[in-house]
């Protein structure tokens, strides 16, 4: 698991992974962790988490681990082994498969824009149809915490889409999925987010944004989580399928 920040951890998925047996590893490339050899990784799904960061920052000073970060995912990618990316994982498994991120726009004329907040993600295909969608119905909300649009590569397929930014939820053939937006977060270590993240939300939220949020927990929180432990359950479910068609390719 590569993690970037304290606050944003796997929190909800480390439950779902012990429940299957797995081992959490966690590297944190930015405090100079080593990223191991993808040929000495089977039996291993790449879990990708979010940051206040930007894959673009990649080209600023001081932040050169994170393009190494990139160079390793996309090694991974093109290896066909499973992975799920959040946030900045989302970001980077889209730019390691040949596409890019830039700043979200909304509105005529098109205004930078900070998607904070509970949101619906409206499917692009119906459960039935799609396995990584098995547990939706039409339609679900889901915590936004970002300012950025991801432009999918060609061999991304979209699944789900916010109000305000298309590129919410997508997979790679059958053996990545990049989530824009944030399941894995407990409402409880949400809390947290506000406080570390306060100058983000006021900036996106305006003053009283801390205390909307807050609200916005109450009324939807335990719905959020919930989904969240399905979604990301049948999520990691299809990942692993993933796994011994790998075995195949190394071996």
């Amino acid at each position: 698991m590569l993690q970037h920040v304290e606050r944003e951890g796997p929190d909800l998925i480390t439950d779902l992974a012990q429940q299957r047996g797995m081992t959490i590893q966690i590297l944190r490339v930015d405090q100079g962790a080593h990223l191991p050899d993808p040929n000495r990784c089977d039996n291993t799904i790449a879990l990708v988490l979010g940051g206040p960061m930007g894959v673009n920052d990649r080209q600023t000073p001081g932040m050169e681990w994170l393009q190494r970060e990139l160079e390793w995912l996309t090694i991974w990618h093109q290896q066909r082994r499973p992975l799920l990316g959040i946030c900045l994982g989302a970001q980077l498994l889209a730019v390691a498969a040949g596409g890019s991120v830039g700043p979200l726009h909304v509105g005529e004329p098109p205004m930078p824009f900070k998607e904070v907040g509970f949101g619906n993600i409206d499917w692009r295909f119906p459960p039935e149809a799609e396995p990584w969608l098995k547990v939706c119905s039409s339609s679900h909300l889901a915590l936004h915490w970002h300012g950025d649009r991801i432009h999918l590569p060609a061999t991304a397929t979209l699944l789900g889409s916010s109000l305000d930014c298309a590129e919410q939820v997508f997979r790679i053939e059958q053996h990545a999925l990049g989530l824009q937006c944030h399941w894995e977060v407990s409402m409880g270590n949400l809390e947290r987010w506000i406080q570390e993240d306060h100058d983000f939300v006021v900036d996106a939220l305006g003053k009283h944004g801390p205390s909307l949020l807050r609200r916005s927990v109450d009324c939807y929180g335990k719905a959020v989580e919930q989904f969240g432990q399905l979604f990301l359950s049948n999520a990691l479910d299809q990942l692993t399928k993933a796994i011994p068609i790998i075995k195949q390719q190394v071996d």
